[in-house]
């Protein structure tokens, strides 16, 4: 019989794996893969200062041509639970949706691979002219330091050579079927410190408010753009997300005003060339603000970033796109658009080792209150995957 994703995916949906726990979910992925002939291996990653983390590496077959279908199996904490109608954890069917924490990021699209994954190799008897191998982390959602980055690495110095990668993010925005991501944007993140002097409220002239500064920096940091964008990219954007002096007396000048802010940036950027033009907007603020009576120069500040591994990548390879386009198109009857845009995800890491997309489940609930997905959606996703391995491996 043909493996069904919704019963996959409630199984997977009734494990706990909050990041960074495993709650089960890698232990029945294991459970599911090695009675079909998969080598399953469970490494676990550790770094000072961050929790340890468990993933999985299944493989199968051997040839020139490698598949990998990546994903995670952690997810992010479900919130006030009696605002769930039906649990985080239960994995409920109502209405035709299976409702859970992680329904569509991304149990959901784990378990469409799978079994795809699984049917096309029991009907191949897995003598079909390659490899097909599965990357689960369990540190997607979290600091992503112990997962996808370090199982490639780990799986490199095994042998392991991919070919091309399918990541089952929800890439989705309305119906299964509009978008694949062939890329994403960079992300950088930084703090600024503005240094007064602090003081008394009634007696300005001994303080000095950082304040009055701060409102120029952070126009210097948005205005004017980075940049137009690109044919396969939006323009980068800089947010600032928070301005915070740590002081609540409303009679005291602070000392200090931190804005923090965090920029996502196209292929235009790198990120030593952002450090350098932020670091110039900066300073130019800084430089222009009027001075305080009595303060001989511009205030002082501090610049610092926060070290990034999210870098502006687009993949060209039409063996995948195209392949994927045609699997999508040949079961939803749309041509899906070709997509740079949301945030970062673990295609960033496998860039590094073959050319990578995105394509799963329609992201409208994902992180929400009642996160669920479309029984059907799960079962034309699961003949997605299957129909671009049928033609992968056809060649």
């Amino acid at each position: 019989m043909p493996h069904d994703p919704v019963a996959i995916a409630r199984d997977l949906l009734m494990c706990p794996s909050v990041t960074p726990a495993e709650g089960g979910a890698l232990a029945f992925l294991e459970g599911l893969l090695e009675p079909a002939g998969f080598v399953v291996e469970r490494p676990v990653f550790s770094e000072a200062g961050t929790p340890d983390v468990e993933n999985l590496f299944a493989g199968i077959g051997a040839g020139n041509r490698h598949l990998v279908f990546a994903g995670h199996a952690d997810v992010v904490p479900p919130g006030r639970l009696d605002l769930w109608t039906h649990g985080p954890f239960a994995g409920d069917i109502a209405d035709g949706r299976l409702y859970g924490r992680g329904a569509v990021d991304m149990k959901g699209g784990v378990a469409a691979f799978a079994a795809a994954a699984l049917d096309f190799v029991e009907e191949t008897g897995g003598d079909f002219g390659g490899r097909i191998s599965l990357l689960i982390t369990g540190d997607e959602e979290g600091p992503s330091i112990n997962g996808t980055v370090k199982l490639l690495d780990w799986a490199a110095q095994r042998g392991e050579r991919f070919s091309h990668a399918i990541v089952g993010e929800p890439t989705n925005p309305a119906a299964l079927g509009d978008m694949v991501k062939v890329g994403r944007r960079g992300s950088l993140s930084g703090f600024i410190k503005l240094r007064g002097v602090q003081g008394h409220v009634a007696y300005p002239h001994l303080a000095d408010n950082p304040l009055r500064v701060a409102p120029a920096v952070i126009a210097a940091l948005m205005d004017p753009p980075f940049d137009a964008g690109t044919e396969r990219f939006q323009p980068s954007n800089l947010e600032v997300t928070s301005v915070e002096t740590g002081n609540r007396a409303t009679n005291v000048v602070p000392a200090e005003v931190e804005i923090a802010f965090n920029i996502r940036f196209n292929d235009l950027w790198t990120v030593e060339a952002l450090h350098q033009e932020i670091a110039a907007r900066v300073g130019r603020a800084v430089q222009s603000a009027p001075l305080r009576t009595g303060r001989p120069a511009p205030l002082a500040y501090e610049l610092a970033f926060e070290p990034t591994n999210a870098v502006a990548f687009l993949t060209h390879d039409a063996t995948l796109i195209d392949g994927l386009s045609d699997a999508v198109e040949a079961v939803t009857g749309r041509r899906p658009e070709l997509s740079t845009t949301g945030g970062t995800s673990d295609a960033r890491f496998i860039k590094n080792y073959c050319p990578v997309v995105e394509f799963g489940l329609v992201g409208e609930t994902m992180h929400k209150i009642d996160e669920n997905v479309v029984l059907d959606d799960l079962h034309r996703l699961k003949a997605i995957y299957r129909a671009f391995l049928d033609r992968y491996f056809a060649g």
